[in-house]
Parts: structure tokens; sequence; C-alpha cells
């Protein structure tokens, strides 16, 4: 990668974790979780609001957590916003595989949110960083499948 692309990376990420999107709680949330990453103190809460048709409608959380781990939170509500459970899911397993370094081949139809989320794609060298860059993304799927805690441990 070159140096600029890195800078550039690092500015989107630094960008969301100061000014995060959708950093909110949703009144009357359909789903929730929250999660906590007990190695760096990072924790947080996933609110979702998931219409009759299974479709995400509304996504937020709440919480404290390191420039990473607010970052991947905020870019995870804007790409999570008009999914279904079934491609939320598929979205957290490419993006769980291009953190972790795992064989990130996401669907096509996610080829712009997957573009979008490679920002995060270092964390992968920092295996300390990589359960911070996913603790949203846990917290998510805990919370479609009404389970009230997640932790990274």
């Amino acid at each position: 990668m070159s140096d600029d692309l890195r800078e550039l990376y690092q500015e989107v990420i630094l960008d969301h974790g100061r000014h995060p999107r959708n950093r909110r709680s949703i009144a009357h949330a359909d789903h929730s979780a929250r999660g906590e990453n007990p190695l760096c103190g990072d924790k947080l809460t996933v609110f979702l609001k998931v219409g009759a048709d299974g479709v995400i409608e509304d996504v937020a959380f709440e919480g404290q957590g390191c420039a990473i781990s607010t970052a991947s939170a905020s870019l995870m509500t804007e790409v999570m916003l008009g999914k279904t459970e079934k491609q939320a899911e598929e979205l957290f397993a490419s993006f769980h595989a291009l953190a972790t370094g795992g064989e990130a081949e996401a669907p096509e139809e996610f080829e712009d949110e997957m573009d979008r989320l490679h920002v995060l794609a270092g964390v992968r060298d920092y295996p300390v960083r990589v359960k911070c860059a996913t603790l949203a993304w846990h917290t998510l799927v805990a919370a479609l499948k009404d389970e009230q805690k997640v932790t990274t441990e």
C-alpha cells in the first residue's frame, strides 16, 4: 500500500473517530446488544430498528472506545442501513475476513460497502487492534440474534 493511500485511510479513520456518524440511541429499537472489549476498555451498545420485511431501517450506537473502535462502529452503521438481516450477516463475515486477514470474498452486491470498509484492513497487521475494529460488528450480530451482551474475549 502506498504511503499516500495509508495516510488517506488514517484520515478517514480519524474523521469517523472524532465525528462518528449515527452515535445515538434509537428510542424504540427492535434489537439492541452491549459489546465490550475488556482488553482495551471499549464498550458500546448497538441499536437496530428492523422493518416487518426484515430490512434495517435505522442503526445506531452509543458508547466509548478508541478511534478504531469508534470509526468501525460509525462506518458499520452507514453500510448496514437498508440491508436485510441476511445481508448484514454476510457483510459481517466479509468484514471480519478483511480485518483478520482471512479470505475476504464479499458478494459483488457489496463491492461499494467493502471499498468503504477497506480503510480498516490495516488492523490485521496488529492483532490486538482487530478486536477493536470488530467489536461493533460482533455486537450488531448479537443484537440481530437478540443476545443481550457480547465480549471480544
